[in-house]
């Protein structure tokens, strides 16, 4: 059925409050959920808001905490989640981030000991929102085996980037470093479909078509030992930077119990002019080579904000129950 988004935005909202999040908790994560439905992003949406409500009421996240903001250094924000939600702990760090990347050029944002951010590419937007250039790292539970191996040692791992332009984003991408998404994985076994080769492997480590085999093995990285440098980034940043787990000591990002994710996002703000002026000459240079080509496009070029989108039935009521 079709749904509007401000709707889902208030029901997400009303589900987390039910399940014991605070009301501007609640109302951070719900914008979260609203934007990635709107933005056709599916697995960062509503297909996460159960297991939000879930680990409200055991406990496995903090649904009232609120974060703690310092400032290491003077280009340099740590937001302490808590083992509360990421929503809530980088709007508390933005906006002393933004002031510290436009007096020093550039700037870090660290958010620490956080519940999954789910959709990274959302953080990396509102930095761009400022002006800045924003670049972004998160890790996950252990689901990426290296290349050769069998066995998981990082995450999915993203990593965003979002550059400003002139009323609206020049530039967007997110994506996680891994060769696809698990949720596309859980998705598939769930429709009892086949995945492609290439995505990941079995228990022993060999390449396989089974999502169940799959979730029984490991993810690998997109683009071989490529990806996988990029996973080590993004999990080094993530991990090391702001003091929160590795992957592997996360368990299950869906699991309805256990110890909270306590998971790290990196986020390097830049002003583009501080160096020169000429960032938007460089980056139209770029543009219009992509452009001339019939078919080619810019990464979040065609991207369409959605004020109405299509909820499976049985979510939606699912989403009406959590909702009380």
């Amino acid at each position: 059925m079709k749904i509007a988004v401000a709707e889902i935005e208030a029901r997400s909202h009303a589900a987390l409050i039910q399940h014991g999040a605070g009301d501007s908790q609640a109302a951070a994560v719900a914008r979260a959920v609203a934007r990635a439905e709107a933005l056709g992003n599916v697995i960062c949406g509503l297909y996460y808001l159960e297991s939000y409500c879930t680990q409200l009421a055991s406990g496995r996240v903090n649904g009232t905490v609120e974060p703690v903001v310092s400032t290491p250094r003077p280009g340099s924000i740590m937001a302490d989640a808590r083992f509360g939600f990421a929503q809530p702990a980088f709007d508390a760090g933005l906006p002393g981030a933004v002031d510290a990347a436009r007096t020093n050029g550039v700037a870090t944002l660290a958010v620490a000991h956080a519940h999954t951010c789910t959709s990274l590419g959302y953080f990396t937007e509102q930095i761009a929102a400022t002006g800045l250039i924003g670049i972004g790292f998160t890790n996950a539970s252990p689901v990426v085996a290296p290349p050769g191996g069998n066995k998981a040692v990082i995450g999915t791992n993203p990593i965003a980037m979002s550059v400003p332009g002139d009323g609206a984003l020049a530039m967007h991408f997110d994506f996680s470093t891994s060769a696809v998404a698990l949720g596309k994985i859980t998705m598939a076994k769930a429709a009892g479909e086949t995945i492609p080769l290439g995505w990941a492997v079995d228990a022993s480590g060999k390449p396989t078509t089974d999502p169940d085999a799959a979730l029984k093995g490991a993810l690998v990285s997109a683009g071989g030992y490529k990806g996988w440098g990029f996973g080590l980034m993004a999990e080094l940043l993530a991990a090391g930077m702001t003091g929160s787990v590795n992957s592997l000591d996360v368990s299950g990002l869906k699991l309805p119990d256990g110890a909270p994710h306590g998971l790290g996002q990196f986020y390097i703000l830049m002003d583009p002019g501080t160096h020169h002026t000429d960032f938007a000459d460089r980056f139209v240079r770029v543009a219009d080579a992509v452009a001339a080509q019939e078919g080619a496009r810019l990464p979040g070029a065609d991207r369409m904000v959605m004020d109405e989108v299509d909820v499976p039935d049985v979510l939606w009521a699912q989403v009406l129950k959590l909702s009380g």
